[in-house]
């Protein structure tokens, strides 16, 4: 039993079976991760799916950045199929990354690396570094108990996320659905990018992406949608493809 309470970084994890999915969940109610056991790459959950769909603006980033490990879904798949990709994770719950293994996310290496750390105070040590930390892509996916951390939702976090990117660079965050709490985030990220996000729900109306860039690039990659993503490898084409249409088509054209 978990109290509202509890910190990210103390919460304990579940780990359960369910048919061929192993599933990872901080209570009895939501699935925070699932991985398939025949496919452990495999992006299983809508949502994951949806945040891979800053491919159209960049299709081989060179530097990705993820806040929240979870199952590890997002890290696997960038590792497995962005092959040039440089990948930093950053998870607050020592817990969590401690069951690295059982989900097989791949072990630290040249190119690859999970950092215990709180996501936000890494962002903003970033924005005060002189280190080149100029990334690609950043995917933000921290939820606790009650939703999403606040330290992930403030208007200085979204500034350090754009700090921490480059100018052509794209920032994706999974959000809650509930509009009440979700309208004032969105609001956040368009002051942070000049310009209003895309977003789209997923999951059954669970979950809202917010996808972050530059107004000009996001206008030119809707644009160019089916173009970009017929120059996509098939493994990207098929991710990409499983949205339902709804989602698909809120501002940018049916794929697939």
């Amino acid at each position: 039993m978990f109290e509202d309470t509890a910190s990210p970084s103390t919460l304990q994890p579940q780990v359960g079976h369910e048919g061929h999915r192993l599933t990872l969940r901080f209570d009895a109610t939501s699935i925070q991760s699932a991985m398939s056991l025949d496919d452990p790459t495999l992006l299983v959950l809508e949502y994951t799916r949806a945040m891979m769909r800053f491919l159209l603006i960049n299709p081989a980033p060179q530097r990705l950045l993820m806040v929240g490990l979870g199952g590890g879904s997002l890290p696997k798949y960038c590792q497995r199929y962005l092959p040039d990709a440089d990948i930093t994770v950053v998870e607050i719950n020592p817990a969590v990354i401690a069951l690295r293994d059982t989900f097989h996310v791949p072990p630290d290496g040249p190119r690859f690396r999970v950092l215990c750390a709180d996501g936000a105070a890494h962002l903003h040590a970033l924005r005060h570094s002189d280190a080149d930390a100029s990334y690609d892509v950043i995917l933000v996916d921290g939820f606790d108990l009650g939703g999403q951390p606040e330290a992930l939702c403030t208007q200085n976090f979204y500034d350090a996320c754009r700090a921490a990117l480059r100018p052509d660079g794209v920032l994706v965050v999974n959000l809650d659905s509930d509009p009440i709490a979700t309208e004032p985030l969105l609001a956040r990220i368009e002051h942070a990018f000049d310009g209003p996000p895309d977003s789209l729900l997923t999951e059954g109306g669970s979950n809202r992406i917010a996808l972050a860039a530059q107004p000009a690039l996001l206008q030119r990659a809707r644009a160019q949608a089916r173009r970009r993503w017929q120059a996509l490898p098939e493994v990207h084409r098929q991710t990409l493809s499983q949205l339902p249409a709804p989602a698909r088509s809120e501002g940018w054209p049916i794929l697939g």
